[in-house]
């Protein structure tokens, strides 16, 4: 049926006694029609190319006629097995097989049920989806390949001027020091000569804060230079937790504060120690800029599955706002006003803490516990 291909035509009416006359003008017709983009050539014949076959039932629902001459590949009792099938399934059309099935009304009051088969189209669609991968992948490879080519010249200016910078820290750092001790000598001189007074305090203040910066600045410069790797080695890890919780515990006395410690015995890590001593004092350090007076600071460390937590955690006025991961950021502050007066830092503390512990392969973690207690859980 011309019609169910949608091929829409029509035929001139034309009183011509030559067959060959009434053919030509047939298909100059076909080629007149408004076929929405339709190859109509393809479309006359595609009748002729199609393998289908018909199984007819009459009113009472019996077998009226089986036509299977446009296909070779089953017999009339196959042909009738699935109009069966296709009659029970209780859909008008659908798939059996290689076979796609309509059934419709005839004019008998019964029903025709029409298969086609669709091995070809399967076929078809089988070889486009492997030419399709078989070029995706091409295109891939080849991208690939011209990334990879490429990629390094693109990035090189970035990668160049990464390492300037890198370079520059280091070399600030070390250009800084000699005036900061010149500074400080300097300091030591004027209290011999007079007496201590609250210029020279706050000039050694200064002085020792800047110090830090400079030796926090190059423990990070270090640590981003790939060449640069400590010497690792397996030590007792309770017992250096131990020993730099000591070294806090007067500090904290003298600021109205409790320094607790719960540190389980005969934890062994392999690292490098003095990278963890410097990990600790920086938490603590910095717990003890930020907690209550009177307050408290709890240190832990435990063994948990297969890892080894140590945490710090103290009781604050205000806990920080936002992302707390931030505060591993080089050079934030969560406040800016409480770190200018006085007690706080330049926001490159807890980089450094948590550069030492990815260079452990470990993980640094801060959090809240309740409205006034912030947490800082480092995982090995």
């Amino acid at each position: 049926d011309v019609n169910m291909m949608r091929v829409r035509y029509q035929i001139q009416e034309e009183e011509v006694t030559d067959y060959g006359e009434k053919q030509k003008t047939r298909r100059n017709t076909l080629f007149l029609i408004d076929t929405d983009g339709v190859d109509f050539a393809r479309a006359a014949e595609l009748p002729f190319e199609s393998r289908y076959f018909v199984v007819g039932y009459d009113g009472s629902g019996n077998l009226s006629r089986v036509d299977t001459l446009h296909i070779a590949a089953l017999t009339a009792e196959e042909a009738v097995t699935l109009a069966d099938e296709a009659i029970f399934a209780g859909e008008k059309k659908g798939s059996l097989g290689n076979y796609r099935y309509l059934i419709s009304t005839a004019a008998d009051d019964g029903w025709l049920v029409i298969f086609k088969d669709m091995s070809s189209d399967y076929h078809n669609a089988a070889g486009v989806f492997r030419k399709s991968l078989v070029i995706g992948l091409v295109s891939v490879i080849g991208v690939f390949i011209l990334v990879w080519l490429f990629s390094g010249k693109a990035v090189a200016p970035v990668v160049e001027s990464l390492e300037k910078q890198k370079q520059f820290i280091t070399d600030a750092g070390h250009e800084l020091k000699t005036p900061l001790s010149v500074i400080s000598a300097n300091v030591d001189v004027l209290e011999l000569t007079g007496e201590s007074n609250e210029w020279t305090d706050s000039i050694r203040n200064q002085v020792k804060r800047m110090t830090g910066l400079v030796g926090n600045m190059l423990t990070l410069s270090r640590m981003d230079e790939e060449s640069s790797h400590p010497v690792y080695s397996d030590f007792d890890l309770s017992s250096e937790i131990r020993t730099g919780v000591e070294s806090f515990r007067a500090m904290a006395e003298s600021t109205n504060r409790v320094l607790a410690a719960d540190i389980e015995d005969g934890i062994t890590l392999h690292g490098d120690s003095a990278g963890i001593q410097q990990l600790l004092s920086i938490l603590l350090d910095n717990a003890m800029k930020y907690a209550r007076r009177p307050g408290f600071i709890r240190v832990g460390l435990r063994r948990e599955k297969k890892n080894i937590v140590l945490e710090v955690r103290n009781d604050v006025d205000i806990l920080p706002e936002g992302d707390l991961d931030r505060l591993f950021d080089r050079f934030y502050r969560a406040d800016a006003a409480r770190t200018h007066s006085g007690n706080g830092g330049f926001g490159i503390g807890l980089s450094v803490a948590r550069a030492i512990v990815t260079s452990h392969d470990g993980t640094i973690k801060a959090s809240c516990d309740g409205d006034h207690i912030i947490r800082f859980t480092v995982r090995f």
